[in-house]
């Protein structure tokens, strides 16, 4: 544990620059539980984080790889960089003894099967959020009550023409909770439908979700649910700041270091009934 000079909880951020990562910082400058010991950015190291985001802040030296803000054994690490190293960087957290919270989408079904043994031999939490809204979090929640009900949807994953991965970690995030419900009724099944597939979508775990990249959009997500002469849709849409997904942010490092293991979903750690 890094010695904060209180009993807080002291955190690393790695993308404490990036769009997200700045706002989550700043965040927790304020908390007055919370720590943060320690940020991550190549294209800054060397700098005081306060400097690059225009905000006070203790001091802060921005690191420009995770393992040299590793050094100073945070408490929790927060993940939220790039797909290409959020697994070795998640890894490198654990094996320097902190809980993760995990921000970064596109990681694989394989990945998290990797870090979720690390993490269980280890005995730390890590906990994946495909989103930190709490407004996104109620709709995935909503969605899952909904397909015990509505047997047949499919999901829509929208975002900017920049975003590189897809679908989004919302959107793989959701499909994996319909999955937990059950399959889709289909009339037509994907593999019998006549010109091109893929025009139907990617299938994660029985559910068809499409995504699209277009400039105009920031992130939004929904599940769509058809029956007989009706039509549900409940989707949730961000706007272009990245204020929503600081208290989600928050309430995940705070509750993290109670986990052992791999958890999905900041709902884990909500108390929605």
């Amino acid at each position: 544990m890094a010695d904060t000079g209180e009993n807080r909880t002291s955190v690393v951020v790695g993308g404490a620059t990036g769009w997200a990562g700045s706002a989550l910082s700043q965040g927790l400058v304020e908390a007055a539980d919370l720590c943060l010991t320690g940020a991550v950015s190549r294209s800054h190291a060397g700098r005081r984080l306060g400097e690059v985001l225009g905000f006070a802040e203790p001091g802060v030296e921005v690191s420009g790889t995770v393992e040299d803000a590793l050094a100073s054994k945070p408490d929790v690490f927060v993940e939220y960089t790039h797909p290409s190293v959020a697994r070795q960087n998640i890894l490198a957290a654990l094996d320097a003894g902190a809980h993760v919270v995990v921000g970064t989408s596109g990681l694989t079904g394989e990945d998290y099967e990797v870090i979720r043994r690390s993490a269980e031999d280890k005995g730390l939490g890590v906990l994946a959020c495909g989103n930190f809204s709490i407004t996104a979090v109620l709709m995935m929640r909503f969605s899952e009550v909904a397909a015990h009900w509505v047997k047949s949807w499919e999901v829509i994953d929208y975002a900017g023409a920049g975003k590189v991965d897809a679908p989004s970690g919302t959107a793989r995030e959701l499909a994996g909770r319909l999955a937990n419900v059950g399959h889709p009724e289909m009339s037509v099944q994907i593999g019998e439908t006549q010109g091109e597939r893929d025009a139907r979508g990617a299938n994660f775990g029985g559910t068809q979700v499409h995504s699209i990249r277009l400039p105009g959009f920031v992130i939004s997500v929904e599940s769509v649910f058809g029956q007989e002469d009706e039509r549900l849709t409940i989707r949730h849409d961000a706007g272009t700041s990245a204020e929503p997904y600081v208290a989600g942010g928050l309430l995940a490092i705070r509750e993290v270091s109670k986990l052992v293991g791999l958890h999905r979903g900041l709902d884990t750690v909500m108390e929605l009934g």
